[in-house]
């Protein structure tokens, strides 16, 4: 009686249920007949073998236009004498918690990358249990976090891999002013001046290598927040602490702030045109189309100060309309005693110099 009771337990637990039983240590496998492992006759049946799925812990970190491994490996407790056939998954996890990304699913010698990843990820599968994901020519959007997924019938481990990039988070607000942009175009913003909408940890990042801004902007996750290195009355009060300030989860159509935006290393160049004369916008436009390339862009500058020491003590056009220039060694009449790209706004009819780009 008592042996009746513990199957009827068991089989109500099972039923309905998308993971394996666990009980006293063991798992209880449903066997199927469509991957080899067992005789599909939908019996519960005793299975002492554990799936386990290693990933690394520390996050790892690379520059746009990289390659990158993201290590993944699989085994079973206790070793298995003989393979099974399995289905590997990996997507890329949002921010907003929304349905995952797709990146590569892979059974047996086939493989398959969706999206953005297509033709720029693959396996490597170098032993049987090595499933590592490799990204070829590493972009903005490839930052975050990505699930490592194993599939043995019904049994279903995964592990997670953070991939963080190298870079620099700057300030951003449109020509018409401050505090102008919804979360939608706060994002758009910062992929018109090629770059993306910075994350939290980004920010973080940059404040603690000195990162100092007063007015609040638009993060990744919807939030809206403010870096504070030197506490004062106008941005927070004199009294608190250094740090982040944080306004919290905003609507993301209705209230409006400035933006941080993420930038990394450049493929091409950047720098400073020599030009008989000071242009117009325009015409600074043109001289860079002149000289067989495009008028720099703000998170191209700010890469190209921030990866390439661009150091120029002149001010110039870019690409939306505003001047600015970059400085890696702060010398008198120069700007600010500390290193930065300075901005002189968005000037109207006055004539500057001008930063063109060019790929390499």
């Amino acid at each position: 009686m008592l042996l009746l009771s513990l199957a009827v337990v068991l089989l109500q637990v099972d039923s309905g249920h998308c993971g394996l039983p666990f009980y006293n240590g063991f798992y209880y496998d449903r066997v199927m007949n469509d991957n080899g492992n067992g005789n599909g006759n939908g019996e519960i049946q005793f299975n002492g073998v554990r799936l386990m799925v290693e990933t690394p812990q520390d996050a790892l970190f690379t520059y746009r236009g990289a390659n990158v491994t993201l290590p993944c490996r699989f085994y079973y407790v206790p070793k298995l004498d003989t393979p099974r056939r399995i289905r590997i998954k990996w997507s890329k996890l949002r921010e907003d918690n929304t349905k995952d990304q797709d990146v590569l699913v892979a059974v047996g010698s086939k493989q398959r990358s969706f999206g953005e990843f297509r033709g720029r990820a693959h396996l490597q599968q170098s032993s049987p249990q090595q499933v590592s994901l490799v990204i070829h020519n590493v972009n903005l959007h490839d930052y975050g976090r990505y699930r490592c997924e194993i599939i043995d019938g019904l049994e279903d481990e995964s592990g997670v891999v953070d991939l963080e990039l190298r870079g620099v988070v700057f300030p951003y607000q449109p020509h018409h002013g401050r505090y102008m942009l919804n979360f939608y175009e706060a994002k758009a913003a910062c992929e018109e001046q090629d770059a993306v909408i910075a994350s939290f940890e980004q920010l973080f990042q940059a404040w603690s290598e000195g990162l100092d801004w007063c007015n609040a902007g638009w993060l990744l996750d919807g939030t809206v927040q403010y870096p504070i290195t030197l506490p004062r009355e106008p941005c927070g009060g004199k009294d608190l602490a250094p740090g982040i300030r944080n306004y919290g989860e905003r609507h993301k159509h209705l209230h409006r702030f400035d933006v941080f935006c993420f930038s990394s290393a450049l493929k091409g160049k950047v720098y400073y045109l020599a030009h008989p004369h000071k242009l117009t916008l325009e015409e600074a436009k043109q001289a860079c189309q002149d000289d067989k390339a495009e008028i720099a862009k703000v998170g191209q500058l700010y890469s190209a100060w921030k990866f390439r020491n661009l150091d120029r003590c002149d001010a110039g056009w870019l690409a939306d309309g505003s001047v600015r220039y970059p400085v890696s060694k702060p010398r008198p009449n120069c700007g600010p005693p500390e290193p930065g790209v300075r901005s002189f706004g968005f000037p109207q009819a006055e004539k500057y110099g001008v930063y063109c780009y060019k790929m390499s």
